[in-house]
């Protein structure tokens, strides 16, 4: 079944950097976009980054120039490097993969990795 396993967060002072990983499987990896998303205490679940099967990427406008989405398709593993780091980036990060033919996320989620940034 499809599975999700996120690493890579913890605590960090505001400015400070972190890098989160995603493996995936389940599913063929490599024709994906894949999302990492997060979701703040009392928040809906935002999209923050995606990356396309041929490394195109995006950028929700509010982390846009400090995080960087990437892929490995060799090891069914994305990343998000995180640089710059502000207390309002201080949530719970997913990652999921876009279904080619839905356009939406695969229904089961990862159990997150926290990321909290102290001011």
């Amino acid at each position: 079944q499809v599975q999700f396993v996120e690493s890579g967060g913890g605590l960090v002072q505001a400015g400070g950097s972190l890098r989160l990983s995603c493996a995936a499987s389940g599913f063929t990896f490599r024709i994906n976009t894949i999302g990492w998303y997060r979701q703040a205490p009392g928040n809906q679940r935002e999209l923050v980054a995606t990356i396309t099967n041929d490394g195109s990427t995006s950028y929700a406008d509010s982390v846009k120039g400090r995080f960087t989405i990437s892929r490995d398709n060799a090891k069914n593993t994305a990343y998000l490097q995180m640089n710059s780091l502000k207390p309002e980036d201080t949530a719970v990060y997913y990652c999921n993969a876009i279904r080619v033919v839905t356009g939406t996320p695969f229904p089961s989620w990862g159990q997150g990795t926290q990321v909290t940034v102290s001011s």
